[in-house]
């Protein structure tokens, strides 16, 4: 299909990759179906009356009159709640939806989209760290395509196509160490200095993980139910260059590597134009004028959250759903002054120690293991 025959759904229209993609979509020439926000009613309003979707969905309904007002008089309909995001998702004009949603909130919207068949870019991790066997084995009964937009995934996917996943030996998943890579005292690190990343522009949660690493270990979960390589055949490595965006090992010893700058434009319309490598709005790296790319293993002792990203994995079930919730909470503890940066360290090693062991949950199952997470950390912040 040519990008211009495409129609999109953008799940999380507001952030960084949504925006990114509406102006990729927009030089390509996609039509858009629907945007999406959480709460942002002005900011998802501006978005609707420069790009014109047919819908713009407001998941909060209690933003919903004010986006209506909005959009008064403009042809673009409106709609709220989780439910409205699964429509959009599934709806059959829809050839093509790209998941934008930060956090937990996007699970059953991208859920809906699978289940309908879409070609899905996936930008947010949490949905496959919180329920990737539902999601694989719903892609395998509709057809449904998963292309990565993060930049290591879609450096793999690149890396491995074409080849036959027995002669894969392992995946080697990149990071550029965010920008607390070299600081001796972590404990005293103030929310300014976790978000100064030094090379990619990302929303605050996004960079905070980028800060304790869990990026890479949500990004090891994620990277397991895509390509289906287990834990223990796939690594991290440090790169703070961010221009080597993943790497795959083979047996026969070779090493296939995938560069580009640090520019997310080039992952979003890599998932809406593959397998054509069209022309786009970021250039190739120079490689004569960089002075170096180096890689060095992580620490981590001071960044644990590798290890418990592996661990959570290994043990399987909700694990990794009750630690992405300890997750998110514990950032925005962090941002909001109330925990320390070290103190995340400490609430993801407590909620993976709680997991409790079931085996192949259901949705129902992920969603109650997300909501007794969020439910004991509100009872605990008001002190019940």
């Amino acid at each position: 299909m040519t990008p211009s025959g495409q129609c999109l759904t953008i799940l999380g229209a507001t952030g960084s990759i949504g925006r990114n993609t509406l102006a990729v979509a927009e030089d390509l020439g996609c039509r858009i179906h629907a945007i999406t926000a959480w709460r942002q009613v002005d900011t998802l309003a501006e978005l609707a009356r420069r790009h014109h979707p047919q819908v713009a969905v407001i998941a909060d309904p209690a933003g919903h009159e004010d986006l209506r007002q909005a959009l008064a008089g403009s042809g673009i309909a409106t709609a709220a709640g989780p439910q409205a995001l699964e429509e959009v998702a599934a709806a059959p004009a829809v050839t093509t939806v790209i998941t934008a949603i930060v956090g937990a909130a996007g699970l059953q919207a991208t859920l809906a989209a699978v289940a309908a068949g879409k070609r899905l870019g996936i930008a947010n991790k949490e949905p496959l760290v919180m329920a990737g066997a539902l999601i694989r084995r719903a892609a395998a009964a509709s057809g449904a395509s998963l292309l990565p937009i993060d930049s290591e995934h879609s450096a793999i996917f690149q890396c491995l196509a074409g080849h036959d996943p027995a002669d894969v030996e392992r995946l080697i998943i990149t990071g550029s160490g965010g920008p607390l890579r070299q600081r001796p005292d972590l404990e005293t690190v103030s929310p300014d200095e976790a978000l100064a990343h030094p090379t990619w522009n990302m929303g605050p949660k996004i960079t905070i993980d980028s800060a304790t690493l869990m990026n890479k270990a949500l990004e090891l979960i994620e990277a397991h139910w895509l390509f289906d390589v287990p834990a223990e055949r796939i690594e991290i490595l440090i790169h703070p260059q961010s221009i080597v965006h993943s790497l795959v090992a083979f047996r026969d010893g070779s090493l296939l590597a995938q560069l580009g700058l640090p520019d997310m434009r080039t992952p979003i319309q890599l998932a809406l134009t593959w397998p054509r490598h069209l022309p786009g709005p970021v250039a190739a790296p120079d490689l004569a004028r960089l002075a170096q790319l180096t890689f060095t293993a992580p620490d981590l002792d001071r960044f644990p959250t590798i290890d418990l990203g592996r661990a959570a994995l290994r043990q399987g079930g909700v694990a990794p759903t009750i630690l992405n919730a300890a997750n998110e909470l514990a950032v925005a503890d962090f941002l909001a002054g109330r925990i320390p940066f070290t103190g995340i360290f400490t609430a993801l090693e407590a909620a993976v120690s709680r997991a409790p062991n079931i085996c192949d949950p259901d949705l129902a199952t992920i969603i109650a293991a997300d909501t007794e997470v969020r439910q004991r950390h509100a009872v605990d912040q008001g002190g019940g």
